[in-house]
């Protein structure tokens, strides 16, 4: 690893230490629901080290209790998961050039809203260090928190538990408050997807449609409407992170 990539990896990785920690509290939620619908730890161990995905996760869970078909099941991953195609989409236009496809595909196991978010943030160009310094926290929070909530099942008190499911949400707050702070097409955003997200949830001929679906139609007008308002200006394609950011 050369200087320049250690200086990529270690931004990326402190980046990544609280999105790691908001992720063990909700996966810590999981692997207790997992073990109280009858998985045992190490196949809820499983499924969080092979899916990164709360929403997808839980849903899935509610699926095998009810005793779903794979139809169902894979339906229901694609309509909650389905947002994932579109952060794909925005990433892969600023991710180095440099990168190789297999590299920007195991890249993609590790796209989540938080890390996204992050990521998206980013001045240049996104970097395959940079990257892998900050998925690792998130993922050893998934998988760490997951059974470490499976072999605590049944010890923490309900109450505590409902208030590790909230955790996540504030995290992401977290996440998008100091960038608003600096940057009005950032808060116009929020507004606009806080409007839309009010219409889809409160006016009665919304409410067939489902949370997944709601997300990417929330994503698809606000960054719409802002692409159009104030898009962003080309940068170079050689320009890579900002190290000193």
């Amino acid at each position: 690893m050369g200087k320049q990539n250690k200086a990529y990896f270690k931004k990326g990785f402190k980046l990544g230490i609280p999105i790691g920690i908001g992720y063990f509290s909700v996966s810590f939620a999981f692997g207790m629901l997992a073990v109280s619908s009858g998985l045992s730890p190490v196949l809820a161990l499983v499924i969080s080290m092979t899916n990164v995905t709360s929403a997808g996760q839980f849903a899935g869970m509610q699926v095998m209790v009810l005793g779903g078909t794979y139809i169902e099941m894979a339906l229901t991953m694609l309509i909650i998961n389905a947002r994932y195609f579109l952060m794909s989409l925005s990433l892969s236009q600023k991710v180095s050039k440099k990168l190789t496809s297999l590299q920007r595909a195991l890249m993609s196991f590790m796209v989540t809203d938080e890390i996204f978010a992050v990521a998206s943030m980013e001045v240049g160009a996104v970097t395959g260090w940079y990257w892998l310094g900050l998925s690792i926290m998130p993922y050893l929070g998934w998988s760490g928190g997951t059974l470490a909530g499976a072999l605590a099942a049944g010890i923490l008190p309900k109450s505590l538990q409902d208030a590790l499911g909230i955790a996540l949400y504030g995290m992401f707050i977290a996440i998008i408050i100091p960038a608003a702070k600096h940057s009005k097409p950032i808060v116009m955003t929020l507004i606009i997807a806080i409007g839309i997200s009010c219409v889809l949830e409160y006016i009665p001929v919304f409410s067939h449609i489902s949370s997944g679906f709601a997300v990417i139609i929330v994503t698809l007008i606000a960054a719409g409407i802002m692409a159009y308002i104030a898009p962003i200006e080309e940068k170079g394609e050689e320009e890579e992170s900002c190290i000193s950011c």
